[in-house]
């Protein structure tokens, strides 16, 4: 397999005009960051709720294409965050390519269960024991016994992001979550989620992806970072260590990586303002992909100045 040599940031940057959009960003260091396109959106949805939120990209290796599944939402329409939870959108919005230039799509794929209030977020991590993806969302939904609807984490299974399993309950806690991302690290599988109620970033490990199997890592770091939703985790190309990054939605900042040696050890690093750049534009809940060469000057050839 290639050496990876740079990264990916696919992001939106807020709910502006053109905001709730595909962005990308490039870096070498995965630190410093490039806006493309000169800063414009990549891809435009104009289907559904025309508009899109929280992306996430991923490398399909059944059909060695790229994925790109997103929120379908747009907060600068007008209709609210209550409208958006309680009838909101139950599609994904995809797009695919062979070549992370040329893209199919959007188009939509109904995942959602007939009682969710909406599917937010939804990420995807590949299982090599089913050969397929484990994709899952927050989905607000009453369940019979609650007093109110709650967020969950929902999930299915595909193979080629058209068609999707029944969904089934995949995370719960005492208070709503939301933000779910899931990497996996050596021996383990490292999942992060947003705490809707507590606003701050909670991990847990497991060695398998069952849903029963996870437990709590304790990160004091992260866990006292308050106001923070969105995360987005990659492993540095270089050197052996860890990036969480997290975004700051309550000051609206952006994003802010975290590091650490390793997830499992629950150590967290906050670094000086002066060791990052996230660019000129402001990035919102998105994802990172390492790149190799190849993949990176491909990119910048098309969107680079």
């Amino acid at each position: 397999m290639a050496a990876y040599t740079g990264y990916l940031f696919v992001h939106f940057t807020g709910e502006e005009k053109l905001g709730e959009q595909i962005y990308f960003a490039l870096s070498r260091d995965g630190l410093h960051w490039m806006d493309l396109n000169e800063g414009k959106p990549v891809l435009v949805s104009d289907i559904g709720e025309a508009g899109v939120r929280d992306p996430f990209i991923l490398r399909n290796p059944l059909n060695g294409k790229y994925v790109i599944i997103a929120t379908d939402l747009r907060i600068e329409a007008g209709k609210g965050w209550t409208a958006a939870q309680e009838e909101g959108s139950r599609n994904l919005i995809v797009w695919e390519s062979e070549d992370m230039v040329n893209w199919d799509g959007p188009f939509c794929a109904e995942v959602g269960i007939p009682e969710a209030g909406c599917v937010w977020a939804p990420e995807a991590i590949f299982d090599e024991k089913k050969q397929a993806f484990l994709v899952f969302w927050a989905s607000k939904v009453k369940e019979p016994g609650d007093t109110e609807s709650k967020q969950r984490i929902y999930a299915s299974y595909t193979t080629d992001f058209h068609t999707f399993t029944e969904p089934v309950k995949y995370q719960e806690g005492e208070n709503h979550i939301i933000d779910t991302t899931i990497l996996k690290a050596g021996d383990y599988y490292y999942r992060f989620s947003k705490d809707e109620t507590e606003k701050n970033i909670r991990l847990e490990k497991s060695r398998s992806l069952d849903k029963d199997s996870f437990t709590e890592v304790y990160a004091p770091v992260l866990n006292a970072l308050a106001g923070v939703e969105g995360p987005a985790s990659f492993r540095f190309n270089d050197r052996e260590e860890w990036c969480v990054l997290v975004d700051r939605f309550a000051e609206g900042k952006g994003y802010l990586p975290l590091f650490s040696p390793d997830f499992g050890s629950g150590e967290f690093r906050i670094p000086e303002e002066s060791e990052y750049d996230l660019g000129k534009s402001k990035k919102r809940h998105g994802s990172v992909l390492n790149l190799t060469e190849e993949e990176f000057q491909a990119l910048e050839g098309k969107w680079g100045k």
